[in-house]
């Protein structure tokens, strides 16, 4: 029977079980905030259980009712009727179903060769970790991280356990750590998001042995660019100086897009401690490196380890706004931020960045002070609000803590419409992003 429990499930890309048990573990776990109820953060159905409620063979019981009910906004008694409308062959709905049954069989034939190559790492079984660190890098900007999770830790499993094994031959060993380097600054990152400083500073240090082993300069130089956005968004600015001051003095030679992230980091750390002079010595230098960049194969990969102009565009904006300007070329640039990230078609599109060029410009607003600037900020920030809690990361909920204390300190966040804006604020970092331990 094709229940629209199925069709739902085709539909939000969660037939496969570990897609499914990431969303299911959010929703508990929001469930059990608002509930009391510490017996829901341990609900989770194991993978048969998932694929007999798929295919209508036994339905939920207990704790995962309730939580069924809050992931798809329907009764369990409607979930488990027929669908409304069949799936033909040709329909949308029969190409989603194609696709999930082809993700899962893709997934069950990388693990048989990664079990199947005993004797020697073969080519094909390093080519699948090589494919999935090129779509996680891909991917990790613009999706929730729960979704990806579970391939980002699985994958990073396989490149210490193929590592750890011995059965590589030395011209695979290199190909091996730089794997192991970058899907541990995956998981540094994935874990930054999650609000773990601890955890995400071990996974950057962990990359950076790896990357050291595998005598890749571009590699190093990014570890220190992670260490410094991890302790930048951790409130640690004096750290994040150091990283990024350290990566660039490490790492003259660079050209990639490198050359150009580690100055603007360092100038967003400057402006948390107040030193102009440094923030716009660091901004020439991230202007004066965009300018000679040559793509390298870091920058090849793209996604969340490139350094576009969009996201240059809203670090420098970032870090003047921090420094509490409101001239016109702050607006100018924080205006200019926020419309770079409006085409989420765009290869540099980021979920988190274009939120944080929209709480920039909710600040700016704020500080010019204007009869509007009320109005301007909360259209500016609406969109972060709305976002759902999968993807309320460490960085975006700082973001907007931020607007939340500039609206503190302005005389429109004393208003009735003010006080409202700070409480929605407030509600959307009690629901931040988390996944279990």
């Amino acid at each position: 029977m094709h229940t629209l429990f199925r069709q739902l499930c085709d539909r939000q890309e969660l037939k496969h079980p570990k897609a499914f048990q990431a969303r299911f573990r959010v929703v508990a776990q929001e469930l059990a905030a608002e509930e009391s109820d510490p017996d829901l953060l341990t609900c989770c159905p194991a993978d048969t259980t998932i694929e007999g409620w798929y295919y209508g063979k036994r339905t939920p019981q207990r704790d995962a009712r309730r939580v069924i009910v809050r992931m798809f906004g329907h009764s369990i008694e409607q979930l488990w009727k027929p669908a409304a409308h069949g799936i033909h062959r040709d329909s949308p709905g029969a190409l989603t179903e194609m696709r999930g049954i082809a993700e899962m069989a893709a997934r069950r034939a990388r693990e048989f060769a990664l079990g199947a190559e005993r004797g020697q790492l073969g080519d094909e079984t390093l080519g699948f970790l090589q494919d999935e660190v090129a779509r996680i890098a891909a991917v990790y900007q613009r999706v929730p991280l729960p979704t990806l999770f579970p391939d980002l830790s699985a994958a990073q499993e396989n490149a210490f356990r193929l590592i750890e094994g011995g059965r590589v031959r030395p011209g695979q060993l290199r190909q091996l750590q730089v794997c192991a380097s970058l899907l541990s600054w995956f998981m540094a990152k994935a874990s930054h998001d999650m609000g773990d400083t601890h955890s995400a500073m071990m996974q950057a240090r962990t990359a950076g042995v790896c990357a050291g082993q595998a005598e890749h300069p571009g590699l190093l130089a990014v570890v220190d660019g992670v260490k410094s956005l991890i302790t930048y968004w951790a409130g640690r600015p004096e750290d994040a100086v150091f990283f990024a001051r350290k990566g660039a003095a490490e790492h003259p030679a660079l050209r990639g897009s490198v050359s150009a992230w580690l100055p603007a980091l360092e100038a967003r750390a400057a402006a948390l401690l107040g030193d102009a002079e440094a923030v716009h010595e660091a901004n020439r230098r991230a202007e004066d490196a965009r300018s000679g960049i040559t793509p390298d194969d870091l920058d090849n990969l793209g996604g969340v380890l490139a350094f576009p102009e969009a996201k240059h565009g809203y670090y420098t904006a970032e870090s003047r706004v921090l420094l509490g300007l409101s001239d016109k070329e702050t607006t100018e640039r924080a205006d200019a931020a926020t419309a770079a990230y409006q085409d989420r078609t765009t290869a540099h599109w980021a979920f988190d960045d274009e939120a944080g060029s929209r709480c920039n410009l909710a600040i700016v607003r704020l500080h010019a002070d204007s009869p509007d600037s009320l109005e301007g900020a909360a259209d500016a920030i609406r969109p972060v609000l709305d976002l759902p809690p999968a993807q309320r990361n460490n960085g975006i909920v700082v973001s907007a803590g931020r607007v939340a204390a500039a609206l503190a300190e302005s005389r429109a966040g004393r208003s009735p419409a003010g006080l409202q804006l700070r409480d929605e604020i407030g509600q959307f970092d009690t629901s931040r992003l988390a996944l279990p331990g």
